[in-house]
Parts: structure tokens; C-alpha cells; sequence
């Protein structure tokens, strides 16, 4: 603790509020490593007294940090730095699950709970353009890193242009590296709609949270050429998972 409160220093004479200066640099602790996850956090009264800053200043710096992702309180036992969350392109780039873990050095894992031939949800029928009664190949799998489950995952296709998928091994297989090897359909475009909802009771045990918390659920339609191939919903956990875009003018 007194190293941590030794690395932290606050300029009183710039026009930057105290509280944004602490949580900066308690940021850059953890950036850099210094702070690292399970790591326990000074009492806000040692942080005041070390820096000179009233209670509330720390409170909002913590509360701040907490709220995104980057410290965790437990109620009498303190505040402590949280397991990183996955950085994750899913906005900006146009690659599989295991291709965006893997180039940050991850070890992902799919475990498949359902592949079988459905009819409806009409909302996926009409997603992929085929007639209501159309029947659907159907998918559903849980993506985890280090065995920390980060998204599940229902997926629809169009069984009739599909069907050669049932007997591909999705632990193992990228689902577009499948169509493509398959079918020789490129997965070239895709539109997706995303909003933060609360976890319903089935969601909540395979994201292994507590029901009721908050997750990212994202709808996305696939599209090979002028053909949509894929709609699929996940439903990623909020408190491991940091979405990345990056925007050109």
C-alpha cells in the first residue's frame, strides 16, 4: 500500500479536478501493471490523509473505476483491482471469436449446447429472407477464455442452403471458415444492432453472473454476397468484455 501511495501525485494548480487526477493514475497503475488483479487498494481515509483530498474526491475516483470495470468493493472487506476485461473488436473488425482471443494471446473455448434442425423464431426467418414455415438450422454455444465464459451465442441459418453443416464439429470449427470450407461462402458484410439488457434466469447460468446483471446483447445478420447466411444473438457479459471502434473522417 505505501508504494501505491507513493506513485500517486496530484498537480493542484492545474485546472483538472483532483478525483479525475487519482483515478487516472490509479488507472496507469494498473495499465502498467503495478496494480495487478486480486490486488487490495488503501482505505479511502489512508488515500485522504496521503494526498490531502477530502473523502468525497477518492469516493468518485473509486466509485468511477468500479462502475467501469477496473476495481471491485466487497463490503467489509475493501477495494480491490478486478480481473482485466477481453478486448474485444466485435464493432470494427470482421473476425471469428477465436482469431480475436487468440491474437491477444488468449486460450478460447467452445462448448456447443445445441445443433439440430428447428422451425422459428419467426424473427430469424424474416432476418434471412425465407418464407415464416422455412426451417432453420440452429446453434447454440457458450465462448469462454481461460474458463471464464464471456458470451452465449444462439445462431440461425437457413437449413435448406445449411444443412451440411449438422455434421461439423463447432467446438473445433469456426462456423464462417465452415460455410466457406463447405459451401464456399465468404462471409463478406454484416449488420449488427446491439443494447444493454439485464440477464434473464437461463442466461445468467451459462454467463455464470447473478440474474438481473447487466449484459450486451447483440443481434447480428451475415450476409455472403447479397445472400444472408447467418442471424445470430449473443449475449456478451458487461463486466468482462471491452468493446473497441474506431472511427475515420
Amino acid at each position: 500500500m505505501t508504494n501505491i501511495l507513493n506513485s500517486i501525485y496530484l498537480d493542484k494548480n492545474i485546472p483538472i479536478p483532483l478525483y479525475y487526477q487519482v483515478k487516472k493514475q490509479i488507472l496507469l497503475l494498473i495499465e502498467n501493471a503495478q496494480l495487478k488483479e486480486g490486488d487490495l487498494l488503501p482505505p479511502e481515509n489512508d488515500l485522504c490523509e496521503a494526498l490531502n483530498v477530502s473523502r468525497p474526491t477518492i469516493r468518485q475516483a473509486f466509485s468511477e473505476l468500479v462502475n467501469e470495470g477496473y476495481l471491485t468493493r466487497y463490503k467489509g472487506k475493501g477495494t480491490f483491482v478486478s480481473k482485466p476485461r477481453v478486448q474485444d473488436k466485435f464493432f470494427s473488425k470482421l473476425e471469428t471469436f477465436h482469431e480475436e482471443m487468440e491474437a491477444q494471446g488468449l486460450n478460447p473455448v467452445t462448448k456447443v449446447l445445441k445443433l439440430e434442425k428447428i422451425n422459428g423464431p419467426h424473427e430469424a426467418n424474416e432476418k434471412l429472407s425465407i418464407p415464416i414455415s422455412g426451417p432453420l438450422l440452429y446453434l447454440s454455444r457458450v465462448r469462454s477464455v481461460d474458463k471464464v465464459p464471456l458470451v452465449y451465442v444462439e445462431t440461425f441459418l437457413p437449413y435448406d442452403l445449411c444443412s451440411k453443416l449438422m455434421s461439423v464439429d463447432f467446438c473445433e470449427n469456426s462456423l464462417y471458415d465452415s460455410l466457406e470450407k463447405v459451401y464456399q461462402r465468404r462471409v463478406d458484410r454484416v449488420l449488427r444492432e446491439f443494447m444493454a439488457v439485464n440477464a434473464h434466469q437461463r442466461e445468467a447460468e451459462l454467463l455464470q453472473i447473478s440474474r438481473n446483471k447487466a449484459i450486451i446483447l447483440v443481434k447480428t445478420v451475415a450476409f455472403s454476397g447479397n445472400t444472408a447466411f447467418e442471424f445470430s444473438i449473443a449475449r456478451y457479459r458487461g463486466d468482462m468484455n471491452l468493446f473497441n471502434v474506431e472511427l475515420f473522417r
